[in-house]
């Protein structure tokens, strides 16, 4: 896999222009700069610079308690910060051997569904408000502040949620969250349905994005992309399916893949209609979580200082709203973990846009970013 590391800085030309497109965080999905350099309007090469949101979170990891860090997880993608919880905690209960009860796993699963929808309404609606339409994007907003109404019952919070627990969540549902949830859920399949006509059969928005940018299965696998991305590309690979973990193999969901509906297997239009219907998808996975929601405690009896002995390592990955996170664990053989390292869909795409940009338009290079709905933390950590 390519790795910013081997980014290599952009030989001057004076004939050329050289622009910072950043570290502002509108068009650029969070603070990141990109050195482009231009004849006019057409990219000779976009090179990333990164860094401007590094805040040494895995460093952190093995500076406090294994439950201590569980908080600062949330950092780690804060669009979608239930899966940095999931992932971590993950980590954690391997390494210990601590097996999650069924409801706590449930509670996951429903958690993490609605921050993938929550997620996925950023990166869509973000999407078409790059390219010049901005009400879409409201509109989403809206259904978002819903989602964040009730996770900020379920765990006090609307965007860093600190909700998993090693060993199971914080806490039940609350009384009568159920209901609220599947009446969301009647609310939202309707307007995921007006929304898709409002914005994907848009001519406009067909014509800015169909063929934009192909990224071929092969070359995304050699690329390391995850998720949507990697699924919009045609390959059919999903870690809640085919590395199955938590209860997800008890729901009955289907795996969007790109099919070059308007175009190019795996162009802009491609990535954001995969995202379109997993938002579908997720709806489809909480109204099973929530009808078939099981008895029984939420999390698992664990001590209250986790100790566990030098050197052992665990690894381990969930289907995060971009795809493939990943925790990587070594002990330290006291209370702090002695090595914490984070695996995340954002940092994989970072090569990916310096070599496919030269030839783009300005404008397309816009688009071409915001369809894989990167997002600066998951890149600096």
């Amino acid at each position: 896999m390519s790795s910013i590391a081997n980014l290599e800085p952009v030989p001057y030309d004076d004939s050329k222009m050289l622009l910072n497109m950043g570290p502002q965080h509108p068009a650029t999905h969070g603070v990141i700069n990109f050195l482009v350099e231009t004849d006019g309007e057409v990219i000779s090469s976009a090179t990333a610079e990164v860094g401007y949101l590094h805040r040494g979170i895995e460093k952190i990891g093995e500076l406090v308690t294994y439950p201590g860090f569980m908080p600062y997880t949330d950092r780690v993608d804060y669009v979608a910060a239930m899966f940095a919880n999931e992932v971590y905690a993950n980590a954690v209960e391997k390494i210990l051997e601590v097996e999650v009860p069924r409801k706590g796993q449930y509670l996951r699963v429903i958690s993490c569904e609605l921050c993938r929808i929550a997620s996925h309404f950023i990166g869509t609606g973000t999407m078409v408000m790059d390219i010049g339409a901005f009400t879409p994007f409201t509109h989403w907003l809206r259904e978002r502040e819903a989602v964040n109404d009730l996770t900020e019952k379920l765990c006090g919070a609307r965007l860093t949620y600190n909700y998993h627990r090693i060993g199971g969540v914080m806490g039940d549902l609350p009384l009568g969250f159920d209901r609220e949830v599947l009446d969301f859920l009647e609310h939202l399949e309707p307007i995921v349905d007006e929304f898709d006509r409002l914005v994907s059969g848009n001519e406009i928005f067909i014509q800015r994005l169909a063929n934009l940018v192909p990224v071929s299965a092969e070359h995304a696998i050699d690329y390391g992309l995850v998720g949507p991305n990697l699924r919009a590309s045609g390959v059919d690979w999903d870690l809640r399916r085919d590395m199955p973990y938590s209860v997800y193999p008890e729901f009955d969901f289907a795996i969007p893949v790109g099919q070059g509906v308007k175009g190019t297997v795996g162009d802009c239009y491609d990535r954001f209609i995969v995202r379109i219907e997993e938002i579908r998808q997720s709806v489809k996975i909480v109204r099973q979580a929530i009808t078939g929601l099981p008895e029984g405690p939420v999390n698992a009896k664990i001590p209250k200082k986790l100790k566990p002995p030098k050197g052992i390592d665990g690894y381990s990955c969930v289907e995060s709203a971009r795809g493939e996170m990943g925790c990587y664990l070594v002990t330290g053989g006291g209370e702090n973990a002695g090595r914490v390292k984070f695996r995340t869909g954002s940092f994989a795409a970072m090569k990916l846009i310096q070599d496919k940009s030269p030839g783009l338009m300005i404008a397309d290079l816009i688009a071409w970013i915001a369809s894989l709905d990167i997002v600066a933390p998951e890149i600096d950590r």
